[in-house]
């Protein structure tokens, strides 16, 4: 009963009726399409060579994963990548503080205006849809002011240290910590105290409340782990881009909301997983890549990024449907025998 789902007189396996499984298929399939079409798809150095435009989003979609899964969003998060590294050129440009020890200071700054954010939502009660579209303004205006419309270069040995060289081949240090936080925040999320509590969060907040969850506590909590991997999200940017200004990840957020959903979060909260949101970034990566190969138009690429969205969700909302199904199936075979 544990490996299969009825559906009348047909099984169907449990791995197959999750939205992480069509997610891998269609990233199967996006990437064969791109392959037989762009054949350097299928050199592993061109692979990690272009891995390394889609790590900021990564980042934030891992933490994402977490304030959506506890039945939040966070709107602010592209905003925050950008007022932590403007902030971040203006220390050290305008007032000479040294680059190295204010790259360890940005994830602090990342933690306060994430958390911000989640003492809002958390003490006011407010929705956090409405406060971090507030705060995305803000914090990308404050990024304004600090730097106007002019760039700012970082020093040349910070440029480019996203990118290792290791046998001769230039490994990018963003996919390798990606990878290496996903699988910790995974653990975290799906084997832990603090995880269980994020799912009765989005399952049901005031059943949390009762149940002893310390939800304003929690909701701080994956709110300031936002703003941290913003703010590590700027620091990658600032260096592979070699500047920093303040329409940095424009946009950004939909590109972040759109990999966790697709990887089967429910928008609603309560549903989603670490694994999902990572099959839905390198999907993501697949048909972005196979699109500016193809010399598709910018705006037709972000018109395909809001019409995945709204897949994602309407899949969503189609599984939940099939779960429901084939579990009142389940039980009425098992009630008939």
């Amino acid at each position: 009963m544990n490996e299969v789902l009825a559906t009348g007189r047909r099984t169907v396996p449990r791995w197959m009726a999750t939205p992480e499984s069509i997610t891998a298929a269609l990233l199967v399939v996006a990437f064969g399409v791109s392959a037989a079409f762009v054949p350097r798809f299928l050199d592993a150095a061109y692979l990690l060579d272009r891995s390394s435009l889609y790590m900021e989003v990564g980042l934030m979609a891992l933490a994402m994963t977490f304030v959506i899964v506890a039945g939040h969003i966070d709107l602010s998060c592209a905003s925050i990548l950008a007022l932590v590294g403007t902030s971040i050129a203006t220390l050290h440009v305008k007032l000479g503080v040294p680059l190295l020890p204010l790259v360890f200071l940005a994830p602090l700054l990342g933690a306060l205006l994430g958390g911000i954010n989640g003492v809002i939502v958390a003490q006011l009660g407010l929705p956090s849809l409405v406060v971090t579209l507030a705060t995305m303004a803000l914090y990308r205006g404050l990024a304004q002011v600090l730097l106007g419309d002019h760039s700012v270069s970082l020093p040349a040995w910070f440029t480019g240290i996203e990118r290792v060289a290791i046998a001769g081949t230039l490994l990018p240090v963003p996919l390798v910590l990606f990878l290496g936080l996903a699988v910790a925040l995974g653990l975290v999320l799906h084997k832990t105290v603090f995880g269980t509590w994020v799912f009765a969060m989005g399952t049901n907040a005031e059943a949390a409340r009762y149940s002893g969850v310390p939800v304003a506590q929690v909701t701080i909590s994956v709110f300031v782990m936002s703003g941290v991997f913003s703010a590590m999200a700027a620091m990658i940017m600032i260096s592979r881009l070699g500047v920093a200004r303040y329409d940095h990840a424009l946009g950004l957020e939909l590109d972040v909301i759109t990999a966790v959903v697709l990887g089967g979060a429910s928008i609603f909260g309560g549903r989603g997983t670490v694994t999902g949101s990572v099959l839905a970034l390198f999907l993501i990566a697949v048909l972005q890549t196979g699109m500016g190969v193809a010399n598709v138009k910018a705006e037709y690429q972000a018109t395909a990024s809001g019409a995945l969205l709204i897949v994602a969700v309407l899949m969503g909302n189609c599984f939940a449907r099939f779960r429901k199904w084939t579990a009142s199936k389940g039980e009425g075979s098992c009630s008939g025998s």
